[in-house]
């Protein structure tokens, strides 16, 4: 399996080019970013940030996880755009 720890990502829009817009945790396979998180919560702010990575980058799966749970399965979060 392949993947990618703090993957660059660069975006474009029109004539308009950002390199290096933001890094990602995790890119597996270059076809699912993964949030990695360790907080007493999932907050609508986290949310946002995966959506908009997503959108961005163009990728249709995103993995929301944080670490600060008893169960790691209560951590998870899919997201698909």
């Amino acid at each position: 399996m392949l993947y990618k720890r703090q993957h660059e990502i660069t975006v474009e829009y029109e004539e308009l080019v950002i390199r290096n817009a933001f890094k990602v945790d995790l890119l597996v396979e270059d076809k699912v970013v993964v949030e990695l998180k360790s907080t007493d919560k999932i907050h609508p702010i986290h949310q946002a940030q995966i959506i908009t990575y997503l959108k961005l980058s163009k990728i249709d799966i995103g993995l929301l996880i944080n670490f600060n749970v008893p169960l790691i399965k209560d951590g998870i979060k899919r997201f698909h755009v």
